[in-house]
């Protein structure tokens, strides 16, 4: 797997790598990370990928995070 492509973000950390015929974004929020695979068929190529990386995904991304946290949190909480 090798980065192709590294996204600025005030935010998140955000990289897309190629693997097996496939673009992968990864979005990384602290200790969390989401990620998105992508046929390379599926699209024209990186550019296409960067496109898909709009506000509205990363404000949706951002919602699941906090999920996660809360989640991770709770289940902290459960074993202390």
């Amino acid at each position: 797997m090798r980065v192709i492509a590294d996204i600025p973000h005030h935010t998140f950390k955000i990289s897309i790598f190629s693997y097996n015929a496939k673009f992968i974004v990864k979005i990384e929020w602290g200790s969390f990370e989401q990620s998105f695979k992508i046929s390379e068929m599926d699209v024209s190529g990186l550019e296409d990928v960067e496109k898909m990386i709009t506000e509205p995904f990363l404000e949706n991304s951002m919602r699941r995070f906090i999920t996660m946290q809360e989640d991770w949190a709770k289940s902290f909480q459960e074993i202390n």
